[in-house]
């Protein structure tokens, strides 16, 4: 097995947890062979290159090895090789990520239901002992 086609190479090489999964990505464009928008059906070889984009992360691969089922994520790791721009790329964007955390990220966890009742009984001007 020389070549197999794109959805099921993604699929197999866990990139997306089903092979529908897998197809929708292709065809909405989140996939790139050598640079090129692509349909499921074509095949990729090995050393073919591939940019997969999900959500906000962005890989770029080269083609290692060819598998038409999926195996276990030891194996999966073995069909393909990021290059190192795009490592690099990923992880900028999460250190990038991690300073802009959202607003009320420092405030902590949520209160527990006995926090939350002397939260309000302080806001009503009430006064409780502590438990």
């Amino acid at each position: 097995m020389e070549q197999v086609r794109i959805d099921k190479w993604l699929w197999a090489a866990r990139f997306f947890k089903t092979r529908g999964a897998a197809t929708e990505a292709v065809l909405g464009g989140h996939v790139h062979v050598g640079g090129e928008r692509v349909k499921p059906a074509k095949e990729v070889r090995a050393g073919d290159k591939v940019d997969i984009r999900r959500g906000e992360i962005s890989r770029t691969v080269v083609v290692t090895g060819i598998a038409e089922r999926r195996g276990n994520a030891a194996v999966a790791a073995t069909l393909y090789e990021e290059t190192p721009a795009s490592l690099a790329a990923r992880e900028q964007q999460r250190l990038e990520r991690r300073l802009a955390r959202p607003l009320g990220a420092d405030l902590g966890a949520r209160p527990t239901k006995l926090a939350r009742r002397r939260i309000e009984a302080l806001r009503r001007g009430e006064r409780r002992r502590p438990s």
